[in-house]
């Protein structure tokens, strides 16, 4: 029954991910997760299907949801979710988001390779949380929570998702300015190698790169470049083509503003 449930759950994700309609998922996803919802109530401890459904949520969220308040309760499910999943891997880690950060720490350092799935998943969650939060300053203080979740998910495979924990630490690093902490240059190799790994799939590699990093340092050179080699690209890859159309979308944006930015 797990297996069957695990099968469907990925099964429909692919259908999801792998169109190209952004309307249409928008107005058919909502029913969609309330089927997810179903199927984690039935089967609790399927971490397969907890990870599943915290990205799911958290894509959504991403992609489709502007209203705050709305946003902030998907990003806490979608928590909730991975926070299972990562407790059915394993049980000290049950409680990771009230541990101290040295806690924090050790639990994190004690992950193996078998985890990389379910922590991926909780790194993801927990950064789409803090975004929904980002007024609160106690939710931003939890970045340094998620670097180091990515981090050790790069130890342990950073082929995972074509490299899509370098994206995060990409990210992560170019939030603030050199002047408050920011490391646009250590940013930079984290997009260089995330650029690297995902072999071209995943086109909001090169949006962020573009938006995160080139337009920090003033670029327009790599900015226009890479945002060029997104609106080039096809955007039909297996997994990919929902968030490569979005990403099309986003790069034409940023080409259109260039002008009045640099």
């Amino acid at each position: 029954m797990a297996n069957a449930t695990s099968d469907m759950m990925g099964h429909l994700s692919d259908t999801i991910l792998n169109n190209d309609d952004l309307a249409m998922v928008k107005q058919g996803a909502p029913a969609y997760l309330l089927m997810v919802d179903s199927m984690i109530s039935k089967d609790p401890k399927n971490k397969t299907l907890l990870s599943t459904a915290a990205m799911l949520y958290t894509a959504y969220a991403d992609l489709f949801v502007k209203d705050t308040d709305r946003s902030k309760k998907m990003a806490e499910k979608a928590l909730n979710y991975a926070n299972q999943a990562i407790c059915l891997d394993k049980k000290y880690a049950c409680k990771l988001k009230s541990e101290t950060f040295e806690d924090f720490e050790k639990i994190i350092s004690k992950m193996k390779i078998e985890n990389v799935p379910a922590l991926f998943s909780l790194g993801n969650a927990w950064s789409a949380w803090i975004m929904a939060n980002k007024s609160d300053f106690n939710a931003i203080a939890d970045m340094a929570h998620i670097e180091l979740i990515m981090q050790k998910v790069v130890e342990l495979d950073e082929t995972y998702k074509e490299g899509a924990a370098y994206l995060y630490l990409g990210t992560l690093a170019t939030l603030l300015p050199p002047a408050l902490g920011g490391k646009p240059e250590l940013g930079k190799q984290y997009f260089d190698k995330a650029v690297t790994l995902s072999q071209g799939k995943n086109l909001m590699v090169k949006v962020l790169f573009a938006k995160s990093y080139a337009k920090m340092i003033f670029n327009r050179k790599l900015h226009d470049q890479l945002l060029k080699e997104v609106m080039a690209a096809d955007p039909y890859v297996q997994g990919y083509t929902l968030i490569n159309t979005w990403a099309k979308i986003q790069a034409q944006e940023l080409i259109n503003s260039a002008n009045d930015y640099f």
